[in-house]
């Protein structure tokens, strides 16, 4: 059938008003949305804690229907040194603030048997409400349950390193029970050159505008000699479903030109137009590890490029009573968004006592966010 010039032209000028359409929306949004710079605010020394026989790592937090703030965080005995990647268990804290101070209440992923694919070692978590339902994600593992080395010299446990994958467990309450799973939520890639083939780590989720689920992850590969395998990079993953099945773009984001583990411990979430993310970045300078806390952002989720204001912080925290310290870690931020707005930034640090033992513990940072 032939077409008749008219339709044609009236074809041709409805498609040119879409792709304007669609051109101006997207300028819209960019210009709508904010460049954020990132701070901390005086930290009150109540806003530390700490166990006196267990190592404490890594909280995240949720307020609850009860009104109290619900802290998740890893934990391990202190006698037997580092021994994260073989004795960690996710256990549960709250307090009326979400400063603190917190007192545990329960263990919330304890060991189930090496059988499981976590059933000796969970980690990491970051929790979430999702549709009046609790999400904990977390690393977990199995392995020979072996600690190496000794207290003040631990070495990594290979096998349970490499055994790492990412699971998530749910509950109606963080209260819980918490319901886990027999397979992990994001396992590795079957095929050797992918980046994750070798494991899945340190979950980071959030839900976009579009109403999707978007992860962030650890990924190790085979590409480097094994049982160490590399480079470390962070893959993205996306789900219709808080516990999936969610789909890899295996394209690694937070990339430095030359370096083999650039950053790790992202937390991500999407405010006022942007997906934003918060990100331990490593630099390597000479034979040393140098870290800090740097700030990126995206606008589809996929595509991250330093923020406008990307350092934010060099371990540095200002306690209320005017201390300024600087850590040598302070490290898996997890920020806390109340009212839609975030509020305050979960960090693990650590000290070395007059013994020369390492204690540490979970600060909660207030934040100071800038929109410009």
């Amino acid at each position: 059938m032939k077409l008749s010039r008219t339709f044609l032209k009236c074809l041709l000028s409805a498609a040119i008003s879409i792709v304007s359409l669609l051109l101006v929306t997207s300028c819209d949004e960019e210009s709508i949305a904010p460049d954020f710079r990132i701070e901390f605010g005086e930290v009150s020394r109540g806003s530390v804690f700490k166990h006196e026989d267990k190592s404490v790592w890594g909280g995240s937090l949720v307020k609850g229907e009860d009104g109290l703030y619900h802290m998740f965080y890893s934990r391990w005995p202190k006698d037997i040194g580092w021994a994260w990647v073989t004795h960690s268990e996710i256990a549960h804290a709250v307090s009326e603030s979400p400063f603190g101070p917190f007192e545990f209440k329960d263990v919330a992923l304890p060991v189930r048997g090496a059988e499981h694919w976590d059933g000796l070692c969970t980690h990491n978590p970051t929790i979430h409400k999702f549709d009046g339902k609790y999400y904990l994600y977390y690393m977990g593992n199995t392995g020979d349950g072996q600690i190496v080395g000794v207290p003040g010299k631990h070495k990594l446990n290979w096998l349970h390193r490499n055994n790492q994958r990412i699971g998530v467990a749910v509950a109606d309450s963080p209260e819980g029970p918490w319901k886990r799973f027999d397979t992990p939520v994001l396992d590795i890639s079957p095929n050797d050159d992918a980046i994750d083939s070798l494991m899945t780590s340190n979950p980071s989720i959030c839900r976009g505008p579009d109403g999707r689920f978007l992860m962030v992850y650890k990924a190790v590969g085979k590409e480097v000699e094994l049982p160490k395998g590399g480079p470390v990079v962070h893959g993205i993953a996306t789900a219709d479903s808080p516990t999936g099945p969610f789909t890899k773009f295996e394209k690694p984001i937070f990339t430095f030109e030359g370096e083999r583990f650039p950053a790790e411990d992202p937390y991500i979430w999407y405010q006022d137009g942007k997906y934003r993310a918060i990100v331990k970045r490593i630099k390597h300078i000479g034979h040393k590890r140098h870290f800090s806390l740097v700030h990126y952002d995206s606008f589809d989720g996929f595509d991250w490029q330093q923020a406008k204001h990307f350092e934010i912080s060099e371990r540095i925290v200002t306690w209320e009573d005017g201390v300024v310290q600087q850590f040598d870690h302070l490290e898996r931020p997890q920020v806390f968004i109340e009212n839609g707005e975030p509020v305050a930034l979960l960090c693990a640090t650590d000290i070395y006592d007059e013994n020369n033992v390492r204690q540490s513990f979970n600060m909660q940072i207030p934040l100071k966010i800038t929109k410009e």
